[in-house]
């Protein structure tokens, strides 16, 4: 179905619909992004419950706003990857090891179990996952602050 060919619509519950071009309302639809990271505002999945695909949105930007709104708030309750932004204290460099951050969310305080958990995924993109597997996302390494940079040489 094409970005055009569908409405969107918040139920009594709070809950997203999706009315198809056929007129039929599918209940409690789910967003998805197929590349989150790389390319977050480039397609989006609307799938029913099952997992079956209903939508593509191959950009959000060429929806209406009404839409975009609905999706957007839908990806942001679906997903949770704070932007790690300075690497204040680290306890030790052997893991297990406590890491004192801020995020794009606030300051916050997590255990890296180990090296594994920091994933290059390209020039300066780490994604940094904690021992409850809470994904942080480092969106470019060489931006960071010189204490940050230090500190994380120290694990990759």
């Amino acid at each position: 179905m094409s970005a055009n060919a569908f409405e969107l619509r918040r139920d009594a519950f709070g809950r997203l619909v999706l009315t198809d071009a056929g007129g039929r309302e599918h209940v409690n639809v789910v967003a998805v992004r197929a590349f989150p990271i790389s390319a977050p505002d480039e397609g989006v999945s609307v799938v029913d419950g099952d997992g079956h695909e209903l939508a593509w949105v191959p950009r959000l930007s060429g929806l209406d706003e009404a839409r975009r709104t609905l999706l957007a708030e839908a990806l942001e309750q679906r997903e949770f990857m704070p932007r790690l932004l300075r690497v204040k204290a680290v306890s030790s460099f052997a893991t297990p090891s406590t890491w004192e951050v801020d995020t794009d969310r606030g300051p916050t305080s997590f255990v890296l179990k180990g090296e594994e958990d920091i994933r290059r995924l390209g020039p300066g993109l780490l994604i940094v996952n904690d021992a409850h597997g809470v994904q942080y996302l480092i969106q470019d390494l060489l931006a960071m602050d010189r204490h940050s940079r230090k500190l994380l040489d120290r694990f990759l």
